[in-house]
């Protein structure tokens, strides 16, 4: 059976809540390995068949460990995962575009196969409160997460990918 590798980072709740939406619905159609970015190692990325990278935008980019995560598996996973199955998501206070393409250019060196648009979620977060206060993400936001899930599942159970 194909695996999904979910590799998230989430410091105050927002992008783990909407990473394990995600792994829930596609552990009906595949097997899923739900990890934190900072305990993934290259051999996990090399080990599965198709990738959901969900990160918080922290200032404006990429959270810095997600960062990390990508750091450490880029120059051992080149090469070597090339035609796979991505998509991301994720968790901004306002914009979350940047940390997108950020995501999107590393996708693309490792010659990965964008197969779903990116998701947003913005929690409007501004303040330095609100920011650093635990997130609750709202159930439609959670629906659009498992339908992400729910399709990379499918198309990789079903070898669309």
């Amino acid at each position: 059976m194909a695996s999904l590798l979910i590799v998230f980072h989430s410091r105050t709740g927002g992008t783990e809540q909407m990473a394990k939406a995600a792994a829930k619905a596609a552990g009906e159609e595949t097997d899923v390995i739900l990890k934190r970015a900072d305990e993934t190692e290259p051999e996990d990325v090399l080990a599965a068949d198709g990738y959901i990278f969900a990160a918080p935008e922290n200032l404006a980019a990429l959270s810095g460990v997600m960062k990390d995560f990508f750091d450490r598996c880029y120059y051992p996973v080149l090469g070597k995962a090339e035609g796979r199955p991505y998509a991301q998501m994720v968790c901004a206070g306002s914009d979350g575009e940047n940390a997108v393409r950020q995501t999107a250019r590393i996708a693309k060196g490792w010659r990965l196969k964008m197969v779903q648009e990116p998701i947003i979620i913005c929690t409007h977060a501004q303040s330095e409160a609100e920011i650093l206060a635990d997130k609750t993400i709202p159930e439609t936001d959670l629906e659009t997460c498992r339908e992400l899930g729910a399709a990379m599942g499918a198309g990789l159970s079903m070898g669309v990918f």
